[in-house]
């Protein structure tokens, strides 16, 4: 079997309502990995392109977030409404989506602006970082 040209990993990471680094499946349905793997067979885009379940991503302040591989292109605050434009247009087109797009520099980075900023919006201490 070839290798995957995009294998998408959706975080389904869950933690209580009230956590301070907020849960990319508050309700624990896998509902936008369900949406990807939906819009997937509808392009008939199988077996090339596969949606996994994903585990704690370390992109709380944007999630819920999806990464996708082999590019590298990590996407935040994912809805089911943004499913089909990201697999017309990054899987099936090839481009980036900017308004979804988690900065490079902000990407497992607990000391960037982004987390700063998210922590005094929410009134929580600025480094988030390995807090489950």
């Amino acid at each position: 079997m070839p290798a995957f040209t995009h294998h998408i990993f959706v975080c389904g990471n869950q933690r209580s309502p009230d956590h301070r680094r907020g849960c990319c499946d508050p309700l624990a349905d896998q509902s936008l990995r369900a949406a990807f793997k939906a819009e997937i067979a509808k392009h008939r885009l199988g077996p090339d392109v596969r949606a996994n379940h994903a585990g704690c991503l370390e992109q709380c302040e944007y999630g819920p977030a999806v990464i996708i591989y082999p590019h590298g292109i990590h996407y935040g605050n994912v809805t089911i409404d943004d499913v089909p434009r990201i697999i017309a247009e990054t899987v099936i087109k090839g481009r980036i989506l900017e308004d979804l797009l988690i900065p490079d520099d902000f990407v497992n980075n607990a000391t960037a602006d982004h987390v700063r900023q998210w922590a005094e919006t929410h009134d929580r201490p600025a480094d988030p970082r390995h807090d489950s």
